[in-house]
């Protein structure tokens, strides 16, 4: 289907830019959640509609995922018009690998599907130490995103038989050496050039600024001297560590819970084994698993007489490569190590005894019991700090469980003060000041919850000074917060800000000056080219730009190698200014066989992508996709010169 993309030149270059801008994320299809047919059709797929408010939904959800990883991130930035199409963008793209993995028949079955969610971290974690599932906890897991189990598990399989779409035509792309060498030399091409810099510092003293000139830069830019809105805030947190410091445990509780976790506190017993193997597969015939059994026994007899020689008779006869070399030992193991008729067996051995044959689905087993490890329990009194930790964590997440509803009922019941609810529940009513509705990078806490942070800065906190709903910032943390003084984002007057006016303008008119100068010489050079005076001979790429501005290593790079040596002039805004002799092309040193190795992965890795994007597009045209969305300007703007 794709010859002719492979033969022509252009995904070539497609493929460079991928390089530098991804272009998008092949995985992860998302189950949206389905909602009635209500609002405006913004797209259809196959004639199958995609209403304002499914979208609307979908990209609450991807909000609340980015927020969640990126907390500090401008929550504007994630309702831009971009933003909000590219979701649009993903819900299209879902649903047509949906309808070609239903035509394909790709199905995913019940064995793959268990070993999925096996893996997953979310669902290993929910498992206690014997290896068995809390159902429980896995019930609150599925309910936590609005789906019982059974319908997350038939999410699950659809995302993987819709993975499946993708998974086989990335995976059947070959490229060779020599064209990764040829994208990678026009990508990280490296030139010599040499550089003269004018900086706005050096400029600096020859600026002279009168009152008047700051008055008239303060009255023509009073937007960049708006202060931020901030408030100062009350907050009362409810959690489970606050409430573990309160609880007290009376010692007989302590025995009580010792006494009936001893066992679990010790541990599981343990066996140390050796085995003699005769394979038999289970599908082996009739004939020759009487044959594998016959010979079993005869070794069985063989040991029985001569108990002592089990380790020599397992060395020379076992079938398990694995063990036989060390006689059959298998070391110690506990319950759940071994397959169940083996482990059955060997928990009814008695130390030093040889069992009888045991079948397996690998075959047939004689096991001789060489050590019993016996779980040693511990004494109160060392076990006591863990015991104490651990019931005064259950004792609080009850107590948690218990205030919860009246922690939230109390922050919306009464709503002008938080300081009844902190008296009611005995918790420390907390003050934070200049709290702002985008936290300043790098704070973390309470305050700098997103969720917080707009329930806090809503129009009903702000002009009513109502407490927050108590808001769930993490697991078994409920904070509710109220606006004791706002200030909202206002022009500084201009006594407060003159220094910084002073410092604006100043460095705004030195930038200017340092780009004259450097134009001036650029101007001169270009007549004279033996008169530049220009510093030490660099090698540059978009790799390695040697500590230079991006802008001079563009500049560099975009250079016609015709040429060459090339001046050009680059302004830097408030950098200044620079003059780039570009002398000539370097070729890139020879990677080594490791490194061509990746680099030829990572390149296989992104012609994928383009053929990924070469077959959406193919089924959109197929399945006649109907996006009744304007797509934004600049996005159109970017696919236009990308075309």
């Amino acid at each position: 289907m794709f010859d002719s993309i492979r033969n022509h030149s252009k995904i070539l270059m497609g493929l460079l830019f991928l390089l530098v801008i991804p272009s998008f994320v092949l995985f992860g299809i998302e189950g949206y959640t389905q909602f009635e047919d209500k609002g405006a059709v913004v797209a259809k797929v196959d004639g199958q509609k995609i209403t304002q408010s499914e979208w609307d939904a979908a990209h609450q959800v991807e909000v609340d995922r980015i927020r969640a990883s990126v907390p500090n991130l401008d929550p504007k930035l994630l309702d831009a018009p971009e933003a909000r199409y590219a979701t649009l963008e993903r819900m299209v793209n879902d649903r047509l690998i949906a309808l070609a993995s239903e035509q394909q028949l790709l199905i995913t079955s019940d064995q793959r599907l268990a070993r999925y969610l096996q893996q997953d971290p979310s669902i290993a974690g929910l498992r206690d130490a014997n290896g068995k599932l809390d159902m429980e906890r896995y019930r609150q897991l599925a309910a936590s995103q609005g789906m019982t189990p059974e319908m997350l598990e038939a999410r699950v399989r659809r995302d993987l038989s819709n993975q499946q779409v993708l998974a086989g035509l990335q995976g059947s792309v070959l490229v060779t050496q020599r064209q990764t060498d040829m994208a990678l030399d026009a990508y990280l091409q490296r030139r010599e050039v040499q550089v003269k810099r004018w900086l706005p510092a050096d400029f600096a003293g020859k600026v002279t600024l009168a009152d008047a000139d700051l008055q008239g830069y303060y009255q023509a830019n009073t937007e960049r001297f708006r202060s931020v809105e901030n408030a100062d805030v009350e907050y009362l947190v409810l959690d489970v560590a606050t409430l573990q410091k309160r609880v007290e445990l009376p010692e007989q509780d302590l025995k009580t819970y010792y006494e009936q976790n001893m066992q679990r506190l010790a541990g599981q017993e343990q066996r140390r084994a050796s085995h003699i193997l005769v394979n038999a597969a289970k599908d082996l015939p009739a004939a020759e698993k009487q044959k594998a059994r016959a010979k079993a026994e005869a070794l069985l007899e063989t040991v029985r007489k001569a108990p002592a020689s089990f380790a020599d008779v397992a060395r020379k006869n076992s079938d398990d490569s694995g063990s036989a070399s060390r006689g059959g030992d298998l070391d110690f193991f506990a319950r759940g190590a071994m397959v169940k008729p083996f482990e059955d067996a060997a928990f009814a051995l008695q130390k030093g005894s040889i069992s009888g044959i045991v079948e397996s689905d690998f075959g047939f087993h004689i096991i001789q019991l060489t050590d019993i490890k016996l779980p040693k329990v511990p004494s109160f009194e060392s076990m006591r700090p863990q015991l104490e930790a651990d019931l005064r964590k259950q004792q609080a997440q009850r107590q948690f469980a218990e205030m919860a509803e009246t922690f939230s009922n109390s922050v919306y019941e009464q709503a002008d003060s938080l300081a009844p609810v902190a008296e009611r529940l005995k918790l420390t009513l907390q003050k934070a000041q200049g709290v702002t509705a985008m936290p300043a990078a790098g704070v973390q806490g309470y305050l700098a919850n997103p969720k917080l942070l707009q329930a806090l800065f809503s129009d009903d906190a702000i002009g009513k000074r109502r407490n927050t709903a108590a808001i769930e910032v993490a697991p078994n943390t409920l904070v509710s917060a109220r606006i004791v003084t706002h200030r909202p984002a206002a022009v500084r007057p201009f006594e407060e800000v003159k220094a910084e006016v002073r410092q604006r303008m100043l460095a705004s008119q030195a930038a200017d000056l340092a780009k004259a100068e450097g134009q001036n010489k650029l101007k001169e050079w270009s007549a004279n080219a033996g008169e530049a005076s220009l510093g030490a001979a660099l090698t540059v790429s978009r790799d390695q730009s040697q500590n230079l501005p991006q802008a001079v290593v563009d500049a560099a790079l975009r250079a016609s190698p015709e040429k060459m040596p090339v001046l050009v002039g680059v302004d830097l805004g408030a950098q200044g200014f620079a003059v780039v002799r570009v002398n000539k092309v370097v070729p890139r040193p020879e990677a080594s066989a490791s490194l061509a190795q990746q680099s030829r992965l990572q390149f296989a890795q992104l012609w994928g992508q383009a053929e990924a994007q070469a077959y959406l597009a193919s089924l959109k045209a197929k399945y006649k996709v109907e996006v009744r969305t304007q797509k934004p300007a600049k996005l159109a703007e970017s696919d236009a010169k990308k075309s």
